[in-house]
C-alpha cells in the first residue's frame, strides 16, 4: 500500500475534517458576524432620523471675475429638538443660502446660530416639527479598536452608512483658518466629500465625534472632532455666537533652542516660539516683547510652539494680566502681558 502524500492528507482533511481527528476544524464566525451587522444595523436605524443634508449656496466670481453663486454641501445631525443641527465650519461658512433635506424626504431652509472656522463646527437652525435629537456621547471614555460608524451624504448620496474602528485618539488636526484642533480622533470609517459634518456613532448609538477630515492620497485615514469639544463650543455659539479667545498681538514661528540655554535655565522643552513682529498698540508691545524674543511660556506652562502659546491664549485669559516667559538674547525675562480678544 503506498503511502498517502502529506499534501494528499491536508486536501483530504480539507473536504472530509472526519478523516483526520488531529486536524482542527476552522471556528465558526458566523455568529460573531452576526452580532457585527446587527450592531451596525441597529446603530444606523437609531440615529439615521436625525443625520441631515445640507445643501448651499455661496457668494464667488467666475474666472473673468464676475458675480456669480457656488453650491455645496455637505451633512450634519440633529442635538436638540428644537431645530439646532451641528455641522463643520467649512460646510456652512460664508453661505448666502442654506438647505437642509431630512430623511424622511421634508426640506427646510436654515440659517446660521453660531460658527467657528477654528476648530471647524458651526450651529444652524432649521424650524421644523416631529425632529429628533441624536444622543451625544462621551468621547473621553472612547478606546483604540472600538467600532466606530460614520454616517452622512458622501458625493451627495443621501443617508451613506460606512463602519470601521476608532484607529488612534488624542491626534491634533490643522483647521482651514490655521488654527490647530485638539483631541481629534482617527477612523478607518470610510469619509468623503459630502461626510463633513455627520456624526461619528459607537455601536451603543451615542454620537462621539463629528466628521471633518481625510488626508488626500492615504486610505483608511480619516479624522473626526471629538463631541466634548462639540459640546463646548456648540454651546458658546449658542450663548453668544461665537467662540472667545484671546491674543497678543505677534507674528511668530516655533523656532529651536540652544542646547546651553535649556540647560542652563533648565527648561522643559528645546524650543520656542520666536517673534517676528510686535503689532502697534498690542498687549505684547504694552508688556514690552521686541521683535527676536523667543517666547518659552506662559503663565508657567511651557511654550514649545505657536500651537501651544495658541492653546493657551483662551478666551479665559481676555484682560488678565499673566506671566510671559521670554529668552532675549541669553537673559531669560519675565514680562506682564494683559492679552485681548482676537478678532474673528
Amino acid at each position: 500500500m503506498t503511502p498517502e502524500s502529506a499534501a494528499f492528507r491536508v486536501l483530504r482533511s480539507e473536504s472530509d475534517p472526519a478523516f483526520s481527528p488531529g486536524v482542527t476544524r476552522p471556528l465558526n464566525d458566523t455568529p460573531l458576524l452576526d452580532a457585527y451587522s446587527q450592531a451596525v444595523v441597529s446603530t444606523a436605524e437609531k440615529i439615521s432620523p436625525s443625520v441631515v443634508k445640507i445643501e448651499v449656496a455661496q457668494a464667488g466670481r467666475s474666472r473673468s471675475g464676475e458675480p456669480r453663486e457656488r453650491q455645496g454641501g455637505g451633512s450634519g445631525f440633529v442635538f436638540a429638538p428644537d431645530g439646532l443641527i451641528l455641522t463643520n465650519s467649512h460646510v456652512v461658512h460664508d453661505a448666502t443660502r442654506i438647505r437642509v433635506s431630512l430623511p424622511d424626504g421634508r426640506s427646510f431652509p436654515a440659517h446660521t446660530i453660531g460658527d467657528d472656522p477654528a476648530s471647524d463646527l458651526a450651529v444652524i437652525r432649521i424650524d421644523a416639527p416631529g425632529l429628533v435629537a441624536a444622543p451625544l456621547g462621551d468621547s473621553r471614555r472612547l478606546r483604540v479598536g472600538q467600532l466606530a460608524i460614520a454616517i452622512g451624504n458622501p458625493y451627495g448620496f443621501q443617508y451613506t452608512v460606512t463602519a470601521g474602528v476608532i484607529s488612534a485618539l488624542g491626534r491634533s488636526l490643522r483647521s482651514y483658518s490655521g488654527r490647530l484642533i485638539e483631541d481629534v480622533i482617527q477612523t478607518d470609517a470610510s469619509l468623503n466629500p459630502g461626510n463633513s459634518g455627520g456624526p461619528l456613532v459607537t455601536s451603543e448609538g451615542q454620537v462621539v465625534g463629528v466628521n471633518t477630515a481625510t488626508i488626500m492620497g492615504a486610505q483608511g485615514l480619516c479624522f473626526a472632532i471629538g463631541i466634548n469639544t462639540a459640546k463646548f463650543v456648540a454651546g458658546r455659539l449658542l450663548q453668544e455666537g461665537k467662540v472667545r479667545r484671546s491674543q497678543i498681538g505677534v507674528e511668530a514661528q516655533t523656532t529651536p533652542l540652544h542646547r546651553r540655554l535649556v540647560r542652563f535655565y533648565d527648561l522643559s522643552q528645546e524650543s520656542g516660539v520666536v517673534v517676528i513682529s510686535v503689532g502697534e498698540g498690542s498687549p505684547a508691545q504694552r508688556a514690552g516683547v521686541r521683535e527676536g524674543d523667543v517666547i518659552v511660556a506662559l503663565d508657567g506652562k511651557p511654550v514649545a510652539g505657536v500651537d501651544d502659546l495658541q492653546r493657551l491664549l483662551t478666551d479665559a485669559r481676555v484682560g488678565v494680566s499673566n506671566s510671559l516667559t521670554v529668552v532675549r538674547h541669553t537673559e531669560k525675562l519675565e514680562l506682564k502681558v494683559v492679552p485681548e480678544e482676537a478678532r474673528a
